[in-house]
């Protein structure tokens, strides 16, 4: 087998466990390089790191899959999965879960979401995209799924030398798929919807609102198919307002608040947030709860200063939108802007709002997708509820 010998001075972060190995942290490579076959790892001193799949074309030279020296094959695909689905038992995530979060659950560049009984995949780097018949047939095994569908029509494949496209991995079904969340019930786009189909990230923080949206006009910004909206419905919010840029979406939002009867109190309509809350906060309107939960604004360093910039301005346009009193939910998914850069950006949002702020939840993603400690990528999410008072 290949091996390949790090430098002396490598990040802590590869000790520490974290599975990706750069280009320019490898001193030597004995043996054929083979894109997307197994090697063999080693730190300067000859000891063993671990064992992971290879690709020169890609910055990320390894992503190591074991610290141990156990075969690479369908068996351990099948094992590693298991094992997750085990997990997600065991934390009360069954019939709607994100079964495979990547590097999280030790499986790089893999995500599988579940869908009850359909499941979606993503392999994001060519060593990952190599296994994909031993993943399916996992799947196939531990699940007997009513389909299998693959969203591999995403641009970071392009630096893997990978091609997008999407397309079923078992017999073709309807991809317009019902699922039930939080005691409601929402549609599923498996094969155009964005990522996979559906947010399962915000589920337990969708259960968060119930309590300051009683009795509450609501206003909701980037609803996309209308999930926090139709959950503020459901807890007994008076009237529900929510806008998104996309038609598209905005025809799924009205859709899923007719699929659980809570069309007369939620109404959805296609436009630009941006322009919107500016203009209402000029108008005078005024809500008891304003909700953002915005698209990633960067995924690149070089512009970051960039997203923070858009963070803090819908989010002072929310605040001035908002009764004394009222509560604020923000989120941001942007990976590279972290809790703590996040919540700084709140509070200046606040000052420049000339509002007070108390926070009443500040939480991450849902537990399916674990956060492991060391791994700043794992931990994405940040979903915060504010009350917001006058000055």
């Amino acid at each position: 087998m290949t091996k390949v010998y790090l430098k002396k001075k490598i990040a802590q972060r590869i000790f520490n466990g974290h599975p990706w190995i750069f280009g320019n942290e490898v001193e030597k490579i004995e043996g054929e390089v083979s894109p997307a076959e197994t090697v063999e790892v080693y730190y300067a001193d000859g000891k063993f790191c671990g064992k992971g799949y290879i690709n020169p074309k890609s910055q990320i030279l390894v992503r190591l899959l074991t610290r141990k020296k156990e075969e690479i094959n369908e068996q351990f695909f099948y094992d590693r999965i298991l094992a997750s689905w085990q997990y997600r038992q065991q934390i009360g995530y069954v019939e709607n879960c994100r079964l495979i979060f990547g590097e999280a659950d030790e499986m790089p560049a893999l995500i599988i979401d579940k869908f009850n009984d359909y499941f979606v995949i993503q392999t994001l780097a060519l060593g990952m995209d190599a296994w994909k018949p031993a993943i399916v047939n996992a799947l196939q095994k531990i699940f007997s799924p009513k389909g299998i569908y693959e969203r591999n029509d995403v641009p970071v494949r392009e630096l893997e030398g990978l091609e997008q496209h999407k397309g079923y991995l078992s017999t073709p079904f309807d991809t317009n798929i019902i699922i039930n969340e939080n005691g409601l019930q929402f549609r599923v786009d498996v094969e155009n919807g964005q990522k996979t189909g559906y947010f399962l990230d915000q589920q337990d923080n969708r259960r968060a609102i119930q309590h300051i949206v009683k009795g509450a006009k609501v206003l909701g910004a980037f609803t996309y198919t209308g999930t926090f909206e139709i959950h503020a419905a459901h807890y007994g919010a008076k009237s529900v307002l929510g806008i998104d840029i996309s038609t598209n979406a905005v025809d799924q939002a009205n859709k899923n608040a007719a699929l659980n009867k809570l069309d007369k109190i939620v109404k959805f309509e296609a436009l630009n947030a941006f322009d919107v809350l500016k203009t209402w906060g000029k108008e005078g309107r005024q809500y008891d709860v304003v909700m953002l939960d915005p698209p990633a604004f960067t995924k690149s360093r070089e512009t970051i200063q960039k997203a923070i910039t858009g963070y803090k301005e819908i989010n002072l346009r929310g605040m001035k939108l908002i009764k004394n009193g009222g509560f604020l939910v923000t989120s941001s998914c942007t990976n590279l802007v972290n809790p703590e850069m996040f919540l700084h950006t709140i509070e200046m949002a606040a000052k420049d709002a000339r509002k007070k702020l108390k926070q009443v939840v500040f939480n991450a993603q849902a537990a399916d997708h674990p956060i492991v400690w060391g791994m700043e990528n794992t931990n994405y999410l940040k979903f915060l509820i504010v009350e917001v008072s006058d000055r």
